[in-house]
């Protein structure tokens, strides 16, 4: 199984749309992936990243089935007391780059400056969420891997290759990458960030029974956008 992570294009935040920008940029990724063989769209609930996923589901004339579980994340304290930079995650990581400190620690969500980031439990919830739907797909999560099931929950034996397609964030996509890797989020926010409607694909190995692992095939493409202007991808 192939997974298509695609982040929106640019956004009002404001409205929770696209902007004129945002709407070339889905253009543009709508034509990169006519060729990919997709099967499947799925969505944040968010409307940038719907509006996005509406332009591939128009090349492939397939329905977007919405997830929750892949709107983005939110930050701040969860205790009304302050925290570095309002609990903004990139901007905490970047402190911690500047003071020499790691971002691999394992335990990061227990620590300063995270502990007290409501951040965290997006995070968490993203990971539960994310494995629920991957066992609907035919992979059920076993400690750092996953399990490839006979079939997925719609009947399709698992070796049987198919692509699907998600539309998200940066920030809840950096939660599944995250999760699915099993690599410390603060590592993976700021050194795997995504550009407007950057493609990350994800491949999974399709032999039923085995305990496997995925891979990256792609990381943030977004040479479809290449002529067109690229705003602050740190504004999610």
């Amino acid at each position: 199984m192939r997974i298509i992570f695609v982040r929106h294009g640019h956004p009002n935040y404001i409205n929770d749309c696209l902007t004129e920008l945002g709407h070339k940029h889905a253009t543009a990724a709508a034509g990169r992936l006519k060729d990919e063989g997709i099967s499947e769209i799925y969505s944040s609930t968010c409307g940038r990243a719907y509006e996005t996923a509406g332009y591939v589901a128009e090349k492939y004339g397939l329905p977007i089935v919405k997830c929750d579980f892949m709107r983005e994340i939110s930050w701040g304290s969860v205790d009304n007391e302050p925290i570095p930079f309002d609990g903004h995650p990139w901007s905490t990581v970047d402190d911690m780059v500047a003071k020499g400190e790691s971002m691999l620690n394992p335990n990061w969500a227990k620590e300063e400056p995270f502990v007290r980031n409501k951040l965290v439990g997006y995070v968490e919830n993203i990971a539960v969420a994310l494995d629920e739907w991957l066992e609907t797909l035919g992979y059920k999560r076993e400690g750092l891997y996953y399990r490839v099931l006979e079939t997925a929950k719609d009947g399709t034996p698992r070796n049987t290759v198919k692509t699907i397609a998600a539309f998200g964030h940066g920030g809840a996509g950096s939660a599944i990458y995250s999760h699915l890797f099993n690599i410390p989020y603060p590592f993976v926010c700021t050194t795997m960030n995504q550009d407007y409607t950057g493609i990350t694909i994800v491949e999974f190995p399709d032999t039923p029974g085995a305990l496997v692992k995925p891979r990256f095939e792609i990381m943030n493409d977004a040479r479809h956008i290449h002529d067109l202007k690229i705003e602050n991808i740190y504004d999610k």
